[in-house]
């Protein structure tokens, strides 16, 4: 069963999408669960390509570390400085589109890049580092943004919860090195259903609006899909042609596909309310990533056969 979910990875994401917004009673229980299924998300992920390949040479984290705070320090912070030369008051939007930007790559990152045929490896390093400075790099972005409060015990909380998931993932694979191809589909069958329980959970506040205003839905849907997808695009262009990077596709779905769910457990509930809408939306492009950025990911290099 776990084979074919496996080879219809992608259905499973659009499913989950669907349920989620035609059914927010469940979208609503699902909620609580969110942390819990992220954590063995994360687990699965981390099990099947092991920490030999996740955290690769020495050599590597410069570059590494270059990505983390491009992506979660430099962006954000040329974004607030955009707005704030052009807005007294910062739109909801693009409030949200600046937490966006300040949020470590989402967890279902190096998963998407298994679904398009591309090394997953980059992407989970640069998830494990980038949640690991969080703390640090949301800081400066809090400062500049004070209305958003302090975070509290829940953002430790919640790093160490991320840390100690991929912790036993790797675990698991030191206890059993080798896996078969039939083993590997396992995991990616299991991670594609557990994606789309995820994102079920992450739709609550869609059903309603689409039932009571369905287009000020569709004008916020239009907005977050071209930050998402052109994030993505911009980022894979710079990369892939003018940089040349070999990384450059797994590394271009974390500049489109961030963790800002994350920001419901580090701030305020007062202050991450108005964000529902946001990261519901949000979901919609991010889930679609492998299916509408394939064809463009398979113009920018050859599928890498660690991630068949």
């Amino acid at each position: 069963m776990l084979h074919a979910v496996a080879r219809h990875a992608k259905l499973c994401l659009v499913a989950g999408l669907i349920v989620g917004a035609a059914l927010p009673d469940l979208a609503g229980l699902l909620r609580p669960w969110l942390g819990l299924l992220i954590g063995a998300l994360l687990t699965i992920t981390a099990f099947r390509i092991g920490p030999k390949m996740a955290f690769g040479s020495r050599s590597e984290l410069p570059a590494l570390l270059a990505h983390v705070l491009s992506l979660q320090l430099v962006a954000p912070l040329m974004a607030l400085t955009v707005v704030l030369l052009l807005f007294t008051d910062i739109p909801p939007f693009l409030l949200a589109v600046i937490l966006m930007l300040a949020a470590p790559s989402v967890t279902g990152a190096p998963n998407f890049a298994i679904m398009t045929g591309h090394d997953p490896a980059p992407a989970l390093r640069i998830l494990v580092l980038g949640t690991a400075l969080f703390p640090l790099t949301m800081l400066p972005v809090l400062w500049a943004l004070p209305e958003l409060g302090q975070p509290g015990a829940a953002m430790l909380r919640l790093i160490a919860t991320i840390l100690l998931a991929v912790g036993a993932g790797f675990l698991l694979r030191v206890l059993r090195p080798k896996i078969t191809q039939s083993d590997t589909e396992n995991l990616d069958g299991l991670a594609a259903l557990l994606l789309a329980v995820v994102v079920v959970g992450l739709m609550s506040a869609i059903g309603p609006l689409l039932r009571d205003d369905p287009m000020t839905l569709l004008m916020w849907l239009a907005g977050v899909m071209s930050v998402n997808l052109g994030l993505q695009l911009v980022s894979l262009f710079t990369m892939g042609r003018l940089l040349n990077m070999p990384e450059a596709v797994p590394v271009s779905i974390i500049w489109g596909n961030r963790n800002i769910a994350l920001f419901l457990i580090a701030l305020p509930a007062e202050v991450t309310e108005p964000l529902l809408i946001f990261i519901g939306c949000y979901q919609i492009p991010m889930y679609l990533t492998p299916i509408l950025m394939k064809p463009i990911h398979n113009r920018f290099g050859r599928p890498n056969e660690t991630a068949a």
